[in-house]
């Protein structure tokens, strides 16, 4: 969490279906979103090349990223 300055949240703090961008959910704003895209390379080796709306979609939640590096890293549901 310290890449994203939410040190004062723990993971149980965080809903896997909570909103991650915009004025509700985490708040978070672009840079965190840039910030977020080098963490997943960095900690999975997946890397976002364009943003789009499916990307869009992908960061949209806690449960959709997760569900699109399981699917970047050929593991499935």
């Amino acid at each position: 969490m310290t890449a994203l300055k939410l040190e004062d949240l723990s993971p149980e703090d965080i809903d896997s279906q909570e909103m991650l961008f915009g004025d509700t959910g985490l708040g978070l704003d672009s840079i965190d979103a840039l910030e977020l895209g080098v963490a997943i390379r960095k900690a999975y080796g997946v890397t976002v090349e364009t943003v789009s709306e499916e990307v869009r979609t992908h960061f949209a939640s806690v449960r959709n990223l997760a569900a699109f590096i399981r699917a970047q890293k050929g593991m499935g549901e």
